[in-house]
């Protein structure tokens, strides 16, 4: 297993496929690198270097008691492509993913990168304040908190047979390969880590982050994402960020990365190209 050691002390696994331009993929909560297993076959089949991380406490990397925040996720990121001496990266961040990308750049800077993208992605704010009144209110999140502390387990199978996939829609063909991947994915996650990570997703507001972005940034984002609805999310992070470009899946999940992969990545990949 490749792994790397924070400044912390924690053991961050992380996988790298092909070689080529380095294509770098931050993944969402409760997940893995292996959520993004469609995208990095895609194009380390196509020429590319295909790399991505297990975040702290999830995955098979360390699960420690501190530091399941967004300026630590964004440090270790920034660790991961220091490690590896990665230049004219490619950072793409799906979900809490795309809030870990939006923070590496607002603490770290584009110096080592070409390209951004922010697909199904948290920011700006997922939180309603009164700054952001298209966000959820506090109580949602609540309910998150709850349903973990209560059985995430099955919070997670209720997850991912309802609403990340789209599943609970009328007419959805419901992949159980999917919900058992998402819920085998949450449950190596620490309990912590992930409980944590709740508040992390929620409650950081990246509007600065966004305004630091310098560098080609595509916004992918589904108008049937349950999980982050798309009027406080992808429509205002582009409009955050200076020149980005804006893709709206219609009537797609949040989960998009796998219930319309050949979109995604034929997408992504244009975007690389370009």
């Amino acid at each position: 297993m490749a792994t790397f050691t924070t400044l912390d002390g924690t053991e961050i696994y992380y996988k790298d496929w092909g070689t080529g331009q380095p294509i770098v993929f931050s993944h969402g909560w409760p997940l893995s690198s292996d959520s993004w297993e469609s995208q990095m076959l895609f194009f380390a089949s196509h020429g590319y270097r295909a790399i991505a991380h297990d975040r702290r406490g999830h995955g098979r990397s360390s699960q420690p008691w501190e530091g399941n925040d967004m300026d630590t996720y964004a440090d270790d990121l920034a660790q991961l492509i220091e490690t590896l001496d990665l230049s004219e990266v490619v950072l793409f961040g799906f979900s809490t993913g795309g809030g870990e990308v939006s923070r590496y750049i607002g603490r770290h800077g584009t110096g080592r990168l070409a390209k951004a993208g922010l697909i199904s992605a948290v920011p700006p704010l997922m939180l309603k304040t009164e700054s952001n009144p298209k966000g959820a209110p506090i109580d949602v999140f609540d309910g998150i908190r709850a349903g973990s502390i209560a059985d995430r387990s099955q919070l997670y199978r209720d997850v991912a047979s309802g609403p990340f996939y789209g599943f609970n829609r009328e007419g959805a063909k419901v992949s159980q390969g999917l919900i058992d991947s998402f819920w085998l994915q949450g449950m190596l996650a620490g309990h912590k880590n992930t409980y944590d990570c709740i508040k992390a997703f929620s409650e950081t507001d990246f509007r600065d982050d966004l305004k630091k972005f310098d560098i080609p940034t595509l916004v992918i984002h589904g108008d049937d994402d349950q999980i982050v609805p798309i009027q406080a999310a992808g429509p205002e992070s582009a409009k955050l960020i200076e020149g980005s470009k804006l893709i709206v899946y219609p009537g797609a999940p949040h989960g998009l990365t796998d219930t319309h992969k050949d979109q995604v990545n034929a997408d992504l990949l244009a975007f690389v190209k370009s």
